[in-house]
């Protein structure tokens, strides 16, 4: 008869994934968060923009971070609306890492603009395409709060109201996975799915797109850059269903299985740093969008990785992706062209 063995000597789960500090699933399947962001952001608040937090779906506890200029022009001036999606590979992230929050108010400020950054259900434990959905229960929840007759049961159609936020020029953003999704929902809802509401535009800043047949710019790239092949695979291991490779059409949009980009809808804009892994799936994607006709301005950074502004938003280079957003929302479709910095 065997000796029972002591709890001591069990063998202890050990990490078996780990996305930057932020998440980690062990070898018993227990999956450990971190609330804290993986990298430090200056603290720019000063008060010129106010912000404030609710809910959007409370079924599954997701929220949305809310922000409008202090100072507002008269009760009659209309501001644009942007809807922004953070990145985090679909694994991590939120509305209040410190670098997702400093970029929505210069959003908020510069553009100047009423900005409400979504969370939404992350990976591994809801894998894509949760984030798309969500992406979309989102935008939906937000049109019936931009339209007169909403009847939302909370203060927020009030608080847009009294923001000047306008539903004619509402336009769709995201930074990295959330650029992903921000396709997605071109794809879904175009420039009219809106309606009443009126979606002006989309704007994809780093959008995560990768593939299963490396780039040119992914075997180029350097191990330590901030988005490494390693990272990566990491981030698609655990956000793709189980079986998937990086061919899924909610990852690659040109990818044998995805539906033709002429299902695509509304203006665009595409941000890409010339130094990310990504940046000749991006590159791609704006070509093959072009050649079906659709109207897609670039913009790439040169010597920018992945996430640049997200990790520095308060930047010269920041400043210059803000300035560029603006200048995208503020211009008339006809006047578009692609931009090298």
């Amino acid at each position: 008869m065997g000796l029972p063995v002591d709890d001591a000597e069990a063998p202890r789960p050990y990490v078996v994934e780990d996305c930057r500090g932020v998440l980690q699933l062990l070898s018993d399947g227990t999956i450990v968060r971190s609330s804290a962001a993986p990298y430090t952001v200056e603290d720019r608040d000063d008060g010129r923009v106010e912000w404030r937090d609710a809910v959007y779906d409370s079924a599954r506890g997701l929220g949305v971070r809310m922000y409008r200029p202090r100072l507002r022009e008269g009760k009659g001036r209309r501001l644009p609306v942007l809807a922004y999606f953070h990145g985090g590979g679909f694994c991590i992230g939120s509305y209040a890492w410190p670098g997702v929050h400093s970029c929505c108010l210069r959003f908020a400020d510069e553009l100047p603009a009423v900005v409400l950054s979504f969370d939404y259900r992350l990976a591994p434990e809801h894998r894509i395409p949760a984030a798309h959905e969500d992406a979309a229960t989102a935008l939906l929840w937000l049109r019936d709060r931009l339209v007169d007759d909403a009847d939302d049961g909370d203060d927020v159609h009030a608080w847009l109201a009294d923001s000047g936020a306008d539903p004619g020029r509402l336009f769709v953003s995201g930074d990295s996975a959330g650029g992903n999704m921000a396709h997605h929902m071109a794809t879904r809802f175009k420039a009219e799915g809106l309606s009443p509401a009126r979606i002006s535009g989309y704007v994809l800043l780093i959008p995560a797109f990768d593939s299963k047949t490396p780039t040119q710019s992914e075997l180029l790239s350097a191990g330590t850059a901030v988005l490494s092949r390693e990272v990566a695979e990491r981030y698609s291991r655990l956000a793709l269903p189980v079986g998937a490779n990086k061919d899924h059409p909610m990852l690659n949009p040109l990818g044998p299985d995805s539906p033709s980009l002429e299902a695509v809808g509304g203006r665009m804009l595409v941000v890409v740093g010339s130094d990310d892994m990504l940046k000749d799936n991006q590159v791609r994607y704006v070509e093959q969008m072009k050649a079906v006709g659709n109207d897609v301005e670039l913009v790439v950074f040169a010597g920018k990785e992945h996430g640049f502004f997200s990790r520095s938003p308060w930047s010269e280079t920041g400043t210059e992706v803000v300035r560029a957003v603006g200048r995208f929302m503020h211009r008339d479709a006809a006047d578009s062209h692609d931009i090298n910095y």
